[in-house]
């Protein structure tokens, strides 16, 4: 079965191999139709054993369930994250981090909704309620970045404020959602009751200036690479500054472990047209690998193993 894995002595440290999941009692066995690329696999690539197979978002069909009973029985189209291997023909899924999608949404839209979703979507839930409210989101025209605000507009958000350095992607954000667009966080853009971070660095201390009183900013990337340095005059809390929280955020932990509501949740609103993710290739593995090799490729990139 051919599958990405790490190889530290091939170019990118990525090559195609032949490997054969062995799904524990927990886990399904899934036949792979589309794996999505995000920054975040190659950033564990970078840190996984040498020989591991790559990748955590996918969709597919369940070609053995769980002997646990946990996941949807065999020939299932489903949709969800293993715990790394899903850039391969078959991958082995926790049954509880399957869910269902149905037969008329395709398996390439399904691939990328768990990952990005599930974080936009719990980053906003650690916000507290957003009906009527201003938020803020940075790094906007990242997978989680157009999600949040698809998400925020649908939960009643007065106005959303969508930051990007990609001034082209502006007409795509505000037809999600944003009410209105910046490459840069402005000092003149009011108080937010909450931030969604996707760059860290300097964007958060400038993010997290703009909180109003009592407002939360959840850090879910760090695109930037950068440290965030605040001075003491960023901790005040005097004039309107008291109360605002930096919140950390790790999207397997936050809101607990269960994430098939989630899952099924956001896979009905891309189902139903409610939710738009920005799918740029779609490619078969090998041809999968020169593109990670190089790092060119737009929008979110999907790998279809059995193409």
């Amino acid at each position: 079965m051919n599958s990405l894995i790490v190889d530290r002595d091939a170019p990118g440290g990525i090559r195609l191999a032949t490997t054969t999941p062995v799904p524990l009692a927990s886990e399904a066995l899934v036949r792979v139709s589309a794996a999505a690329v995000n920054p975040t696999d190659l950033h564990f690539a970078a840190q996984a054993p040498h020989g591991a197979v790559i990748g955590y978002e996918l969709a597919g069909t369940i070609e053995v369930p769980a002997s646990d009973g946990s996941s949807p029985p065999a020939g299932t189209r489903v949709a969800g994250l293993a715990m790394g291997g899903a850039w391969a023909e078959y991958a082995a899924v926790p049954g509880a981090q399957l869910a269902v999608i149905p037969d008329h949404l395709d398996f390439d839209t399904a691939a990328t909704v768990p990952l990005a979703g599930a974080s936009a979507l719990r980053a906003l839930r650690a916000l507290g309620p957003t009906l009527g409210r201003r938020v803020l989101i940075t790094g906007a025209t990242g997978a989680v970045g157009k999600i949040a605000v698809q998400l925020a507009a649908a939960s009643g958000a007065a106005e959303i404020t969508a930051v990007a350095r990609d001034e082209q992607a502006f007409p795509l954000l505000r037809d999600l959602g944003a009410t209105s667009t910046s490459a840069v966080i402005g000092t003149d853009f009011g108080t937010f009751d909450g931030v969604i971070d996707n760059v860290g660095g300097s964007a958060l201390r400038d993010a997290f200036a703009l909180l109003a009183s009592n407002g939360t900013l959840v850090s879910v990337g760090r695109a930037s690479g950068e440290d965030v340095v605040l001075s003491a005059t960023d901790l005040q809390g005097d004039w309107g500054g008291s109360g605002r929280t930096i919140r950390t955020f790790f999207m397997p932990e936050e809101g607990g472990p269960d994430l098939r509501p989630d899952f099924e949740f956001l896979i009905h609103l891309a189902a139903t047209g409610r939710l738009h993710t920005n799918i740029g290739d779609r490619v078969s593995l090998s041809r999968g690998l020169d593109i990670l090799r190089t790092g060119a490729w737009t929008g979110k990139l999907v790998l279809q193993p059995h193409a």
